[in-house]
């Protein structure tokens, strides 16, 4: 009995083994001498949904096969190494793995296939239809990964966007090629206002990638918010919460890779994603399982370095192409702003909506805190009326929440201040602006007419500057 490089002998059965497969390999280059025999290990440990494999070689991001007790083998991808130690992250279902299971690697390579015939389709991160409606015939492949762009290829957003929301196009314009967030806490309707962009934007291709979230969510997105019309012209790519976080990540990437594709064919793309969030959660599963030092609250380093990889490759592609407009849902737990994820989110992002519990509460849909809202292409895409409109709705409406309270118990008086009775006059029709059905759409046009029609008032009475201002009457 030989002895292993610990030291332990190694069992007459394992050694058994190896030599009925050395004496088969000498065989087959007996028999064909250029035969390029497979390179296989042998799976040593697995903890939790970490697999440690040795005895051969795999760059990070390549593919290999686990042979289990039984049925066909379990796709893993190396994540990463340590000497001679590769770290396994399984695609699938892991049970019927065993110890020393024959590990062999299939492929080095990140493709995917798209095509036009993936419009209508529902496919999980790995590309595989879920619709039950048979195989995709697609031939063409591209990167999962994306290719980097050079940002001075990019052409600027000077297009705006009709998304079909009133509160969005007249006070939030959206420029085509632009990357948004929309940030909110659990139960805001996040989603509901995702799918009426979903339905209402004009686009060519719309692909939406439902990462992490709820499976219930998946078939009542398709069915009772995109519908069989909005189905036509998008992709859905679901990688729901039950998925391993490897599949949630892909799901990820792969819509991406979807809606590049149908950008450098130059059409205009809608890319909705729900969520970022759980985007970054994947990661942190996969890192703190390789065992990556957490950083800020639970989350390491890689998660946001890996947070800008996967935005950046949204938005215009060359001068005369495609675009990619994004559209990415980022949870606040607990309804903080300062989370981690969405901290750096805003950072990487070309603006944010920030839903608002408060307003949901009020029952203001949709709840859009235009106060703590902003689009940083706006400026570049509407027009100096409408801007200045935009500014004067956020003036008056910021002043009426500031005084809310005092108005709210009648203790202001009316005649105090100008311009606070201007916000109480003009309050009923800015929250007209804001207010809007699930199943209503508003289109550019009118939004912006609304806006106008608001803010084309009298100016209110200026007082003397000479004159102190008048006090505030308080009634008892």
């Amino acid at each position: 009995m030989t002895a292993q490089s610990d030291g332990n002998p190694i069992p007459a059965d394992r050694t058994n083994i190896w030599r009925s497969r050395l004496t088969e390999y000498q065989r087959r280059l007996d028999n064909n001498p250029t035969e390029i025999l497979p390179i296989e290990g042998r799976l040593t440990r697995m903890v939790g949904l970490t697999l440690e494999a040795v005895g051969f070689q795999a760059p990070v991001g390549s593919r290999c096969e686990v042979q289990g007790i039984s049925g066909p083998p379990i796709e893993a991808e190396v994540v990463g190494f340590s000497g001679d130690i590769l770290y396994l992250m399984p695609i699938g279902d892991i049970r019927g793995l065993v110890p020393n299971a024959r590990v062999r690697p299939v492929r080095s390579d990140s493709q995917v296939p798209v095509g036009e015939a993936l419009l209508g389709r529902v496919v999980d991160g790995a590309c595989k239809p879920l619709d039950g409606k048979g195989p995709l015939n697609v031939n063409e492949r591209v990167p999962l990964h994306g290719e980097p762009v050079n940002p001075l290829a990019r052409s600027p957003v000077r297009e705006h966007l009709d998304v079909g929301v009133q509160a969005i196009n007249a006070l939030l314009s959206v420029g085509r090629g632009q990357r948004m967030g929309l940030f909110a806490g659990s139960g805001v309707g996040k989603s509901v206002l995702l799918g009426m962009m979903t339905r209402f934007t004009e686009a060519d291709v719309i692909v939406v990638g439902l990462i992490g979230e709820r499976g219930r969510e998946v078939k009542e997105f398709i069915e009772d918010i995109l519908g069989e019309a909005g189905l036509a012209r998008a992709v859905v790519v679901a990688s729901p919460a039950d998925h391993s976080p490897l599949m949630r990540l892909h799901g990820a990437m792969l819509a991406t890779s979807i809606a590049e594709y149908f950008r450098d064919q130059g059409k205009q793309v809608l890319l909705l994603m729900d969520s970022l969030t759980r985007f970054a959660q994947a990661q942190r599963e996969i890192a703190l399982a390789i065992g990556e030092p957490p950083a800020t609250k639970g989350y390491p380093p890689s998660v946001f370095s890996l947070l800008p990889q996967l935005v950046e490759r949204a938005g215009n592609g060359a001068a005369g192409g495609g675009a990619i407009t994004a559209i990415y849902t980022v949870l606040t737990e607990g309804d903080d702003q300062q989370d981690p994820v969405a901290d750096a989110a805003r950072a990487i992002l070309d603006g944010h909506i920030v839903l608002s519990r408060r307003l949901a509460e009020s029952g203001q849909y949709p709840a859009i805190d235009v106060e703590a809202s902003i689009s940083r292409v706006m400026p570049q895409i509407i027009d100096a009326k409408q801007l200045e409109h935009a500014q004067q709705f956020k003036n008056i409406y910021s002043l009426y929440r500031q005084n809310q309270d005092l108005i709210n118990v009648g203790a202001y008086s009316m005649g105090s201040d100008p311009t606070i009775d201007e916000a109480i006059s003009l309050f009923p029709q800015l929250q007209g602006i804001l207010k809007q059905g699930m199943n209503q759409a508003v289109n550019w046009a009118t939004s912006v007419a609304s806006l106008e029609k608001v803010m084309q008032r009298p100016p209110p009475p200026q007082r003397n500057p000479m004159q102190p201002p008048a006090p505030i009457t308080i009634n008892n």
